[in-house]
């Protein structure tokens, strides 16, 4: 099989380019096209290695430097913390990438010289690069901002009832949320009605009246003593409204009013 070396450079610099970029969309770092095309010209230059007699580990080395020059190069040096980030978040959309090529080669019985898979002479880099990664990388940078922008949001969260009851939840900030008692302007805090495994009567009840789409209504609510949000702190003077229809929020069982991550 013949390797032309300016088009094995050309696939690299286009695989790194796509690579530095999806990490700059999901870091949302604040740098250039040329910063990038910088970091990507640098990396491509590592498939000049294949051509020289060095062991497993030395490649291995080799490649990791290169990979740490290109994150420098691509988005500059702060401290060791951002520069780790960079470079984790590089190799997990290598890895994206890696994993999928790597399916190819086994699904269609392609044979492989280093990045370059092919069958009957015919390279399928080509098709990959300027269909499928774009593509990939588009899916695992949409993703991971939205776990960024949701999961953030996710704590978890022990509701104390007094008498040994207390109910460990999963609970979901709620920007949405603004209910509050209109006397004593507690905030309210919405549970799932599937997650309220004790007796509702065994409690005294506060109806709060709300606004729905169609019409108004009351909710029935419950004095929780103590709130624990962890890695928040313990929040008093709470309200639990149980909520008739179910949470969709996946994994959600208490939606939490903003004031209780004030303070």
């Amino acid at each position: 099989m013949k390797l032309y070396l300016d088009l094995i450079m050309i696939l690299n610099f286009l695989f790194d380019f796509f690579l530095l970029m999806s990490v700059s969309i999901l870091l949302r770092r604040n740098v250039t096209v040329y910063q990038l095309l910088k970091g990507s010209f640098f990396g491509g230059l590592s498939i000049l290695f294949l051509f020289f007699k060095l062991s497993n580990f030395q490649l291995f080395f080799l490649k990791f430097l290169i990979s740490v020059v290109m994150v420098v190069l691509s988005f500059g040096y702060r401290d060791f913390k951002y520069t780790f980030k960079n470079l984790f978040y590089l190799y997990s959309a290598s890895l994206i990438l890696g994993g999928f090529l790597y399916y190819l080669n086994l699904e269609f019985s392609y044979k492989h010289e280093g990045i370059v898979f092919y069958h009957d002479g015919l390279s399928i880099n080509y098709i990959v690069l300027l269909i499928a990664s774009p593509i990939i990388l588009y899916a695992y940078v949409k993703q991971g901002i939205y776990l960024k922008n949701n999961y953030s949001n996710y704590y978890k969260v022990n509701l104390d009832f007094g008498e040994e009851r207390i109910l460990h939840c999963n609970g979901f900030l709620d920007s949405g949320n603004v209910l509050e008692d209109p006397y004593s302007h507690h905030p309210v805090i919405l549970m799932d009605h599937r997650k309220f495994i004790y007796d509702i009567n065994e409690f005294k009840m506060v109806l709060i009246p709300i606004l729905t789409a169609n019409s108004s209504t009351l909710l029935r609510c419950i004095r929780i003593p103590k709130v624990e949000i962890v890695g928040v702190g313990i929040r008093e003077n709470v309200l639990l409204g149980i909520m008739d229809q179910n949470i969709t929020i996946d994994g959600v069982d208490v939606l939490l009013h903003t004031k209780l991550l004030e303070g």
